[in-house]
């Protein structure tokens, strides 16, 4: 496949990243296109991509990822580029707002979380595995402390990553990709600042720091594993 200036794509490094408007999400983007990678991302605000300021070759669609309609257009978009060498599930919800214990969750505000957090990249992973195999590519999922730890109010949450990790990791081993859930640790970001409403979060770094210990992880390409961004030090080629 190649573009109106005869440049093979099928060479190039294509990466889809969901959730890419904000947070982390905008942050690791911007950074793979600086690197010379093409980037597909997607996220349910358009006017949040306005503000976003992404790198003007990243392709973005705008949608839910729990939409049967824009997972197939963000596989046209794949197709389109030929190939598809990183997988990047950063898209998720924190469910209802204030978080609650879980005595006071319902079946509805489960099946939220869980639609996003574990059924979109579930479902989009096994649309996207024809490209991850034909290029050895990379399947890794954002995860979080509260996968592992438990914290009062975040067990919605934290049951979803939790899962998320489980489904990942077994893809990888069902499939032979490397498969990575990653805890990024506590970021400066509006989730997280919606986590703790009226607390001053400026203590936390903020996800561009975080970035490129995730480029490091990509450039070691350790064994599928549950990681900690912060184990991984330097920046990814």
């Amino acid at each position: 496949m190649t573009d109106k200036t005869g440049t093979d794509k099928t060479t190039e490094r294509v990466a889809l990243v969901t959730g890419g408007s904000a947070g982390l999400g905008r942050a690791l983007v911007a950074e793979l296109a600086r690197h010379g990678w093409r980037v597909v991302t997607d996220g349910r605000s358009e006017e949040r991509f306005k503000e976003a300021e992404l790198p003007a070759d990243v392709t973005v669609v705008v949608g839910d990822l729990t939409d049967a309609d824009h997972r197939e257009r963000l596989r046209t978009e794949v197709e389109r580029h030929g190939r598809l060498d990183l997988l990047v599930h950063n898209a998720s919800t924190l469910g209802p707002l204030p978080m609650r214990p879980l005595a006071e969750v319902d079946i509805p505000d489960l099946m939220h979380v869980w639609r996003t957090n574990i059924g979109g990249p579930l479902v989009l992973t096994s649309v996207l595995l024809p490209w991850l195999r034909e290029t050895d590519g990379v399947l890794l999922s954002i995860s979080s402390d509260a996968a592992v730890n438990h914290y009062e109010t975040w067990g919605l949450y934290g049951a979803s990553k939790a899962a998320l990790d489980h489904v990942t990791l077994t893809y990888g081993a069902e499939t032979g990709l490397r498969a990575y859930a990653v805890d990024p640790g506590d970021m400066r970001t509006a989730m997280h600042q919606d986590a703790f409403p009226g607390e001053d979060i400026s203590d936390r770094p903020l996800p561009e720091a975080v970035v490129p210990h995730l480029l490091a992880l990509l450039a070691a390409r350790p064994d599928s594993g549950r990681h900690r961004a912060a184990d991984f030090g330097g920046e990814g080629r």
